[in-house]
């Protein structure tokens, strides 16, 4: 091949690695990164204790001509993708919307950093015109139930059988024979059951007449709680009695009521109940006048607005807030 051949082909591929190389580039996505604006909307308050998370927050993103909305969750948690045109540090109107707040409209730069909005209570602006009292709600407490199991003693057992045997036969390696294979021996077994729900407990069997010395408890059935026993038993002398005896016990299933006690700040109302929890209802006085408020699964109170979470152990955390009109004392 001669040098220019050489220079021709080397050219070539050259040319072809090229528009490979722009095939695939032009066959690749773009890829521009989405920005989101995240954060998590309070209660306005000094206390931090009072900043209470709100859910249901209506949360609207502006810029320029992109608009995106999003919903805060009952912790609180916002998360709204902006519009992938929208380049690093652009500013953002955020509009927050709830029923029982102000609203609140705020800039920001979208800069990907975490962002706390803090909405003021309604409520707020009506205590301070109405004249009539607020309703008193002391005594709060939590109760709910659980199911739970309870063994109780119902009785005891105690039943005897026989093995009977000759005694003073060898065994000429005939089984069964005696532990040292020198005597013909017996066996003989008895099983016993509780009925019904029933169970035996700390099952125990012993020779109580005959030859004792000369036999053996076999079976290792006794071991078990259950609701039948069985007793295996080896003589290698003459007849022997054998007493099996036990507890009997019975389990019920039966619902436990539990009270717990929230944490309550301002008007905000925080507790949590363990995962097996069930039926959980808010026990109050108003006004002095004690009763008792059902938590359906919609959480509704004349009195509250509630939401629930359920954490990653399954346990569930609430959160109350106090409509206008009402405080805690």
């Amino acid at each position: 091949m001669t040098r220019g051949q050489k220079a021709a082909l080397t050219s070539g591929i050259l040319i072809v690695a090229g528009i490979v190389a722009g095939v695939i580039a032009t066959l690749r996505p773009s890829q521009t990164p989405s920005f989101f604006i995240t954060g998590a909307v309070l209660t306005q308050a000094v206390d931090p204790r009072r900043q209470m998370p709100i859910g249901g927050v209506q949360i609207t993103a502006t810029t320029g001509p992109f608009t995106r909305e999003s919903t805060s969750d009952s912790s609180g948690l916002f998360r709204v993708m902006l519009n992938s045109k929208i380049k690093r540090g652009e500013p953002v109107a955020l509009k927050f919307r709830h029923s029982g707040y102000e609203p609140l409209d705020i800039t920001e730069s979208a800069t990907g950093q975490l962002y706390i909005a803090r909405l003021k209570p309604l409520s707020s602006a009506a205590s301070a015109t109405t004249t009539a009292p607020p309703t008193a709600i002391t005594g709060v407490r939590i109760r709910y139930s659980m199911k739970t199991t309870s063994t109780v003693n119902v009785g005891s057992f105690a039943k005897t059988f026989e093995v009977v045997n000759a005694g003073g036969v060898p065994c000429d390696s005939r089984p069964p024979c005696s532990p040292d294979g020198k005597w013909e021996a017996a066996i003989g077994s008895a099983s016993f059951d509780a009925e019904g729900n029933n169970q035996f407990v700390n099952a125990r069997a012993s020779c109580i007449a005959g030859p004792c010395p000369f036999t053996s408890i076999q079976s290792d059935q006794l071991l078990n709680n259950a609701r039948t026993i069985k007793v295996v038993a080896l003589d290698w002398s003459a007849t022997a009695t054998f007493l099996v005896e036990a507890e009997v016990t019975r389990t019920f299933a039966s619902d436990m009521t539990r009270h717990s006690y929230p944490v309550i700040f301002g008007g905000g109302m925080n507790f949590t109940l363990p995962p097996s929890a069930q039926g959980p209802s808010i026990e109050a006085e108003l006004n002095n006048l004690p009763i008792v408020f059902p938590l359906g699964p919609d959480l509704i109170l004349s009195w509250a607005s509630c939401s629930q979470k359920t954490d990653a152990d399954q346990s569930k955390l609430y959160r109350c807030q106090l409509k206008p009109g009402y405080e805690f004392r």
